[in-house]
Formats: structure tokens, C-alpha cells, sequence
């Protein structure tokens, strides 16, 4: 009874495994255009370099035809590595990422040769999601009361308080030393 289960659960992993490796143009939603194909050999350790100036939503689907090619993004650098990225795919086949709306263009994608490979091949498919609306408010832009926008970051976080509520503290007892020292 159990090696029978076990075997089901095999099956059904294996069935799973086969829908991802066998990805193609009829698994794409109908929202998603397809904008470039991008074909190409990475030796093993170094870095192929694309840049993404297409605004939006975008998704990255690469997958490795041979060998094992990894896929790195960032809005911060046009050479993303495993040192420097945003986002990482890193899997063996299929790498899918997804790229948002609100990243700063250009985006550099770093695709990655592994060194278990002498040479990887790869193709990756760049697709624009045209499901998702352009948030008015995705740009970090609230109104004041009196009408005007104002920029405030969207990534204000508890670590800037923090560093202010930090900063104030360094200075208040920079202040307490000085006054100490006079007094004695």
C-alpha cells in the first residue's frame, strides 16, 4: 500500500516537473505580448549583459537549452551579478522573473554561465504584461491639502526613523559631553 502511494506521488511530481520543462507559447496568457527572443552561449563563470528599456510590467522566461544559465536583475546597475541584483532566478531549465511596473529603466540583466557547465546555452523570451493599469499613486505621488503633489519616497520605512531618531540621539549627547566638560 505505501510503495504504491509513494509511487502516485512520484507520478504526479513527474507529471508536474513535465508541465514546467515543456513551456511554450500556448501557457502564455493572452495579455502578454511578446516583445524580443533573445538567443545565446555563455561560457561557464562569466556574464552576458542585456539592457530593458521597455516600461511596465515585464517578464523575463529563460530557460536553458544546455548547460544551466542563471538570470540576474537590478534597476540600480546595467551589470547585475550575484554580488549586486534585485531580483535572481536561479534554478536548473526554467528561470522565470517578473519585473515590475515601478523598477527605474533602464534595467540590467546579468545572465550568469554556471562553472558546473563548460559552456550554457540559452533562450529567453521577454514578455509586457498589459493586464496590470498604471497605478497614479505607484510613483510615490500623494496630494498636499492645497492640491499640489508632493514626491515622497515609497520605500519610507522604519529604518529611516530610525536613522534620524538615531542621528538625534548622536548629537544630543555630543551636546551633553561638551556641557559636562565645561561644568567639570
Amino acid at each position: 500500500m505505501m510503495l504504491s502511494c509513494s509511487g502516485l506521488v512520484v507520478a504526479l511530481l513527474l507529471s508536474t516537473a513535465r508541465g514546467f520543462l515543456n513551456f511554450s507559447e500556448e501557457d502564455v496568457p493572452d495579455e502578454w505580448v511578446l516583445l524580443h527572443v533573445v538567443q545565446g552561449h555563455i561560457g561557464a563563470g562569466n556574464y552576458s549583459y542585456l539592457r530593458l528599456n521597455h516600461d511596465g510590467r515585464i517578464i523575463l522566461h529563460m530557460r536553458s537549452l544546455k548547460g544551466d544559465a542563471d538570470l540576474y536583475v537590478s534597476d540600480k546597475t546595467l551589470r547585475p551579478s550575484f554580488d549586486t541584483y534585485k531580483l535572481q532566478s536561479v534554478t536548473c531549465g526554467q528561470d522565470v522573473l517578473v519585473v515590475p511596473g515601478d523598477f527605474t529603466r533602464p534595467v540590467g540583466i546579468g545572465i550568469y554561465g554556471h562553472p558546473s557547465y563548460k559552456e550554457s546555452e540559452f533562450e529567453m523570451r521577454v514578455f509586457y504584461d498589459q493586464t496590470v493599469l498604471q497605478d497614479p499613486f505607484e510613483k510615490g505621488l500623494y496630494p498636499l491639502d492645497d492640491g499640489h503633489p508632493q514626491n515622497r519616497s515609497p520605500q519610507s520605512t522604519d529604518e529611516d526613523f530610525q536613522e534620524e531618531e538615531s542621528i538625534f540621539w548622536t548629537i544630543l549627547i555630543g551636546l551633553l559631553k561638551i556641557i559636562l566638560e565645561i561644568l567639570f
